[in-house]
């Protein structure tokens, strides 16, 4: 019976953990809405999807944070899924490159990093050039996701090697570190 009770307290905690992240990314991403939406974005809450490199069950706080985030997006039901999507997929390989590693190579840091680059240019960039275009899969539409792609591409950029690689280097160093290693 004592066991039972002790998994039910870490199974809460972690689930506290998880709705802590989320609600620091949709906060974060709502708080500073004007530069967090739209073809060029600086979303500040990004820096966060480095957590997968240490702890990869922050995948889902990070998902159910941007899920709430684009609920106000003004691309609507497409950024709510697609972003979700790409954030989804970012944090899986920040994981996969993370797995069994350390912060002890800049290299695989920087990798880590460019993970929510690649995905959110490629799919949010697709997302605004859908909801920008009449005709989806034109030769406008083709301009307009290349356009979308660098510019989503380049403030995911600043905001994962400015804020989010600093952060993944401090973090291992941290008393917080300690904290969400108990719980992750």
């Amino acid at each position: 019976m004592m066991q039972n009770t002790n998994t039910n307290s870490r199974h809460i905690h972690t689930l506290a953990a998880l709705a802590l992240i989320a609600a620091v990314y949709a906060a974060l991403t709502m708080a500073t809405g004007f530069m967090s939406y739209g073809s060029v974005q600086f979303r500040i809450a990004e820096a966060l999807c480095i957590l997968p490199f240490l702890f990869p069950g922050t995948t889902w706080g990070l998902v159910a944070g941007c899920l709430i985030a684009n609920l106000i997006s003004a691309y609507g039901i497409a950024d709510i899924v697609f972003g979700t999507l790409a954030t989804l997929l970012s944090c899986l390989a920040v994981s996969a490159v993370g797995r069994g590693h350390g912060t002890e190579s800049w290299w695989r840091c920087a990798a880590a990093c460019l993970m929510p680059v690649l995905f959110n240019a490629v799919i949010v960039g697709a997302v605004i050039a859908y909801a920008s275009t009449p005709e989806a899969y034109s030769a406008p539409f083709w301009l307009l996701f290349a356009a979308n792609a660098l510019s989503v591409g380049f403030g995911e950029l600043v905001v994962l090697f400015v804020l989010g690689l600093p952060l993944l280097r401090w973090l291992p160093n941290s008393r917080l570190y300690r904290q969400m290693a108990a719980q992750f």
